[in-house]
């Protein structure tokens, strides 16, 4: 359902069990109160004209107009711009989320110009400084706990690091991110920064992350937040660069196609959140490397993971999509109930099957393509060879996704730039026959001193760990 925006906005459950909350509720929690993911219990919609507006306004004005619905009054505006100023002014290029032609209608969207090189900045510097503000008016301290696959990570240490109120616990997979991504978070010396390795994939450090979150105690001790997309505040500030790129390209009666390198489909969902706003958005690519839990859904029904894969493209190697709940709930018309006996069948029996009907309503907007290594890296080298510009192994899985899902003639498309190539030197230098140059803050990252524990899988452990270490419980 669409509504005129109210001051009012609530956030409701994906599984059905939990009173609606406010946006600083949603803010502050992350998880809902039964183990569901929140989503707008009403949708807002731009007006036409708000929409049209956007082109002429510069990003943080525009990011204004897409929170403020969704913040409900949670921020005055005075303020919420002021976090919206602070945020983007961390970005190196003027344009914060600029687009470069590739193609006769073939654009690069970068979202690589934050101060950790990766899209996820453009969500975490808003929503980092958003929790700091709450919770000082509210004379309290939290414990932002996060998984990572790779830039999540760093981004999530970056907007809390030395923030009085705030305290950020990452756990990454040993020997799983890329050497750059792990120094952008091991070698920050904020005290209030905890490193996490732990023994297995990045499936393994997000099951223990929403055990944290299930443990009542250890939430209410802590004062626990989330820093992964789970938290509907990084969502709502993912769909202004998707509101941007489009208003830029004049917002075309026949839509724009995205092209979204994805794991943990928090990005292909603030398409659709993008589209439920009115942004004439004609579909959204879903790439995904051979982790292909997502693609294998959307065209055979099967969300049934396999063990996790290294892949060229580790912030992808997720054989678990949390996000994919969002969708799950309103491809079920918010039967919140339906959607918790789905995620009760996944965790119990290893998968459910989504039935063709569902499957049909995805395919309105959504295609999906999984792309194996090779592919991965001839894309790098046809976009270099033909264009000049190098791109992350991560974007040229969209990039490839996208060759083999056309779209109809006309339709530009956007890919989304997701990470600096600088990143992933090794990959890019197997593509291309010499790594990328690397901006100098990532040159001195290998002559700092590196600051990390490790642990098992143990969730009693991990509990011991933050508890230990988090301002507000002790």
């Amino acid at each position: 359902m669409r509504v005129a925006y109210h001051r009012a906005m609530l956030y409701a459950s994906t599984r059905g069990g939990a009173a609606p909350v406010g946006f600083e509720a949603a803010l502050t929690s992350g998880l809902a109160g039964d183990g569901g993911l929140h989503v707008p219990a009403r949708w807002p919609e731009l007006a036409p004209a708000a929409r049209a507006g956007l082109a002429g306004r510069s990003h943080a004005g525009a990011a204004l107009e897409i929170l403020r619905p969704f913040a409900g009054g949670a921020f005055a505006d005075r303020e919420l711009a002021a976090i919206l100023d602070e945020s983007y002014a961390a970005f190196s290029h003027p344009a914060v989320a600029p687009l470069a032609q590739i193609g006769e209608n073939s654009w690069l969207l970068e979202l690589f110009h934050g101060p950790t090189l990766a899209f996820k900045d453009h969500a975490l510097q808003v929503v980092g400084r958003m929790l700091d503000r709450a919770l000082a008016r509210r004379g309290e301290r939290a414990a932002v706990l996060g998984a990572t696959s790779g830039d999540t990570g760093s981004a999530a240490i970056h907007a809390c690091r030395g923030r009085e109120n705030l305290d950020v616990f990452v756990l990454h997979p040993q020997g799983r991110v890329s050497d750059v991504q792990r120094r952008q978070m091991t070698t920050v010396a904020d005290s209030n920064v905890h490193n996490v390795a732990v023994d297995g994939t990045f499936d393994d450090c997000q099951a223990l992350a929403k055990a944290m979150f299930a443990d009542e105690a250890l939430r209410r001790d802590a004062g626990l937040a989330s820093a992964n997309s789970i938290n509907w505040a990084r969502i709502a500030a993912q769909i202004v660069y998707y509101a941007t790129s489009c208003a830029a390209l004049g917002l075309p009666a026949r839509g724009v196609r995205y092209a979204v390198p994805t794991g943990n489909f928090g990005d292909a969902y603030a398409g659709y959140a993008a589209a439920r706003l009115g942004f004439p958005i004609a579909g959204v690519v879903v790439a995904t490397n051979r982790n292909d839990i997502l693609a294998r859904c959307l065209d055979s029904g099967a969300y049934r993971p396999q063990a996790a894969r290294r892949t060229p493209s580790p912030s992808m190697d997720i054989q678990a999509a949390s996000n994919f709940e969002r969708l799950l709930f309103d491809l079920h018309d918010g039967d919140g109930a339906r959607v918790a006996e789905l995620m009760r069948r996944f965790a119990a029996e290893g998968g459910f099957e989504l039935d063709a009907a569902r499957r049909a309503r995805a395919a309105r907007l959504f295609a999906a393509a999984a792309v194996d290594d090779a592919a991965t890296l001839a894309a790098i080298a046809r976009v270099h060879a033909e264009t000049g510009l190098v791109v992350d192994p991560h974007t040229a899985v969209g990039i490839a996704a996208a060759a083999a899902r056309p779209g109809p003639p006309g339709i530009p498309t956007v890919h989304l730039a997701t990470a600096h190539p600088a990143k992933f030197p090794g990959a890019v230098e197997r593509a291309i026959g010499r790594p990328p140059e690397a901006p100098e803050a990532l040159a001195r990252l290998a002559e700092l001193p590196e600051r990390c524990d490790s642990l098992g899988r143990d969730p009693r452990a991990l509990a011991a760990y933050i508890h230990a270490r988090a301002r507000r419980g002790r």
